[in-house]
């Protein structure tokens, strides 16, 4: 049998300095002394017979040695987790923990929705919700950090073979303006109106930019004679500025709903024009399926699959 040269206390001191760039800051985060910490990389290296960190700069910065043991070693701490979770799952969802990923406008208006419902049902299972961009969000159920995830985006490319993806449902981006506008109480406009509006957007670089832009295209509409009064980089900051009569806006659905209802936006239906996407449940199949993760797809997600939104 082989003699393993490393513990995970020592897997973790390395991710953690690597993460922080710090001695220090690494012991801090892990609420140790700072020599410690140093003492268990003095420990690992003389046991691997290798450096671990070039030690010149004021950084910690990893060899190639300890590149190689830090992929190696997320790798391994990550299969303790799942392995700890799976053992967490003989308790029969009385305890344990669920990990759900999101892209941005789901995450903010949907999801929560679906862990309310979750943790009515399962109030001792301990629920997480990571909101990040779509990529960001599909590398983490691809490395076993999130159970699953609902994106609106496409997952990157080198991912795609490595995950499940499932067509979920439906999210209309509708056109929206402040109730004080001329054409708030018109049902539907021409496309040629759209050349006269200000517009509130997401950066060009957003996903759901890059879908309305599309669609808009194909549908016949010159995007360079659209006036984009503004960018923000927050769904609540377009969704503020046009409540303060700043412009118009595409959004989704999912985020407007009680403005709708309370009549302080105006949903304005574009002739020949609808622009929806869909949102996709990725998932990594090669990773356990919690009984938690398993109730949550098998239960709360049906309620919503299939139907547009919200």
């Amino acid at each position: 049998m082989i003699d393993i040269p490393f513990t995970l206390d020592q897997l973790r001191i390395l991710k953690a300095i690597a993460a922080e760039g710090s001695f220090k800051r690494a012991a801090d985060s892990l609420y140790v002394s700072q020599p410690a910490v140093s003492l268990q990389v003095q420990h690992l290296e003389r046991q691997l017979d290798v450096p671990l960190f070039d030690r010149g700069g004021r950084r910690a910065q990893l060899t190639e040695a300890g590149r190689l043991l830090l992929s190696y070693g997320d790798r391994i701490l990550s299969l303790c987790q799942e392995t700890c979770r799976a053992v967490e799952d003989l308790q029969n969802l009385n305890g344990g923990t669920l990990i759900v990923g999101a892209s941005q406008t789901t995450g903010t208006y949907l999801m929560p929705r679906m862990i309310g419902m979750f943790r009515k049902k399962y109030p001792d299972v301990s629920v997480q919700l990571h909101v990040h961009s779509t990529r960001r969000t599909a590398w983490s159920v691809a490395n076993g950090q999130v159970d699953l995830a609902i994106i609106g985006g496409e997952v990157p490319a080198e991912l795609q073979d490595m995950l499940t993806i499932t067509p979920y449902a439906e999210d209309e981006l509708a056109l929206v303006l402040p109730s004080s506008h001329p054409l708030a109480n018109m049902g539907t406009i021409p496309k040629e109106e759209l050349y006269r509006l200000k517009f509130i957007s997401l950066d060009s670089q957003s996903t759901i930019r890059k879908v309305i832009d599309q669609v808009l295209a194909k549908s016949g509409v010159d995007l360079r004679q659209l006036s984009i009064e503004m960018e923000l980089n927050s769904i609540e900051a377009i969704k503020n500025a046009v409540q303060a009569g700043l412009g118009a806006a595409f959004l989704s659905l999912t985020a407007i709903e009680k403005e709708l209802q309370m009549g302080i936006m105006h949903r304005v239906a574009i002739e020949g024009v609808e622009i929806k996407r869909m949102l996709c449940q990725i998932r990594n199949p090669h990773r356990y399926l919690s009984k938690a993760t398993e109730a949550f797809c098998g239960e709360i997600l049906p309620m919503f699959r299939d139907k547009s939104l919200p």
